[in-house]
């Protein structure tokens, strides 16, 4: 039988060829590029950014003050119950009635009260148009007119209110049916119902003990209250003139020697008025005087007054302090600036080679009233040679100047706007708005000068 042929087969494995996956070639790229970004984004400085708005810096200085003015303790002709015709802080004229003295109390009752006297229709408007032109012309940044309103309406029911006591005490005198005698103003003026003793204090006589509050005592005097005779029943004050006085250490003093008036804030009411200011020196110690001649029936029952000095009070465009960067600029007589090409752009005739005229743009960062111009050494070399146009005149680039400014960021890029500074304090400048190349309000700057470059590409 034959046999069978055994045949081998060899069989050969051959290394597979690998094709590139250009999908994962990419997403390698992408993924590699994402870390890189990441890792700079988290590593680099990046330019915080602050909205300018308008803003204001008070500079004030407090002071305790001790209140001068010309008044006149009246004193009682009598013994007995004191009751007033008129109402605290009303202005009283010579030969008006303003107390009775009786030798029993007398009665107020409910029949008294039904006699008040109502606002007039006439006096009512003009509340009512005050009112609503005060709603209509509210501003928070000025809030003192809430207190002018309220005085407004107070002095309307005090002038009411004085009417409705008049009223009251006749009927009173006329009920009770004792001896009663009334008593008239000497002369005219505003009445308060208090003393305290320092009624005879002048510029002259006043000492530093005045101003320590913690001896001061003041009596006030009210209806039915029992007087004796030759004890004060009532004061006066005869004139709108009155003083505040403070006390002062020599620096500030001498600070404050050159000036005439200022403007003051009082705290009682928050209220702002002008006053005449002068240095009063007695011994060692220095004091400031106060004089106003308006205002003071609001203050006729006051001793001591808390006031502010107001020495700076700017309203402008309020940056940090940190915004402020110093830059030179290339100073330029403004005949030489023009404008060339097919733009308006403003610019300088510059001399190229062979003595040709070349146009280059500039920017400019600032002009003076003696017509200067400002421009960047950023775009203009150090000894570049410009040309007056239609002239043969020229300059060579040299003289700089500092300007102080901050970097604009709105356009995504450091601009450089120049700044003029009205005010300061520790944190922040009042700067001018409006200024050609300067800043607008909403403007966004970097707020850390020094954290950027001209040009540089913020976002």
């Amino acid at each position: 039988m034959r046999a069978k042929k055994i045949t081998s087969i060899n069989i050969k494995q051959y290394k597979r060829k690998r094709e590139m996956n250009i999908g994962v070639f990419i997403f390698a790229i992408v993924f590699i590029y994402l870390i890189i970004t990441v890792i700079m984004y988290a590593t680099q400085d990046r330019v915080s950014i602050y909205e300018v708005r308008e803003g204001s810096i008070l500079n004030d200085h407090s002071y305790n003050g001790l209140v001068i003015r010309d008044e006149t303790v009246v004193n009682a002709e009598e013994s007995g119950y004191i009751n007033y015709c008129q109402g605290e802080s009303s202005k009283v004229k010579s030969g008006a009635n303003v107390y009775v003295v009786s030798s029993k109390k007398m009665s107020y009752d409910d029949k008294a009260k039904e006699g008040a006297v109502p606002l007039s229709q006439e006096q009512q408007d003009t509340l009512r148009i005050k009112t609503q032109n005060f709603n209509e012309n509210f501003n928070t940044q000025k809030f003192s007119s809430v207190y002018s309103l309220k005085n407004e309406i107070a002095n309307a029911f005090l002038f009411a209110s004085n009417q409705t006591q008049t009223s009251r005490i006749e009927e009173m005198i006329a009920d009770s049916g004792s001896d009663v005698n009334i008593y008239r103003a000497p002369q005219d003026g505003i009445l308060v119902l208090d003393s305290d003793g320092y009624e005879s204090l002048t510029a002259d006589s006043f000492q530093k003990k005045d101003f320590d509050k913690s001896s001061y005592k003041k009596v006030s005097l009210e209806d039915n209250m029992k007087v004796e005779k030759d004890k004060p029943a009532y004061k006066l004050i005869a004139s709108e003139d009155w003083s505040v006085l403070i006390e002062l250490d020599e620096d500030t003093a001498k600070k404050l020697s050159d000036l005439s008036y200022v403007k003051t804030r009082i705290d009682k009411d928050s209220e702002s008025i002008w006053a005449d200011f002068s240095i009063v020196k007695k011994g060692a110690e220095y004091y400031g005087k106060l004089d106003y001649d308006n205002s003071m029936i609001r203050y006729a029952d006051d001793r001591f007054l808390n006031v502010e000095l107001i020495l700076e009070d700017e309203r402008g465009l309020k940056i940090p302090r940190s915004s402020v960067v110093e830059q030179e600029f290339y100073v330029v007589p403004q005949e030489y600036i023009t404008s060339g090409g097919n733009s308006s752009s403003s610019g300088v005739m510059v001399r190229g080679k062979g003595g040709t005229a070349v146009f280059q743009t500039a920017d400019i960062y600032k002009s003076t009233k003696d017509k200067k111009v400002y421009l960047s050494p950023l775009e203009l070399k150090a000894g570049t040679v410009l040309i007056k146009p239609e002239s043969s005149e020229t300059m060579e680039l040299s003289e700089t100047k500092a300007l102080k400014g901050v970097y604009n960021i709105n356009k995504g890029y450091a601009v450089f706007r120049q700044v003029t500074i009205l005010a300061e304090s520790d944190e922040y400048y009042i700067v001018q708005e409006g200024d050609p190349y300067g800043l607008y309000n909403y403007d966004h700057i970097a707020q850390e000068g020094n954290s950027v470059r001209a040009d540089e590409v913020v976002f």
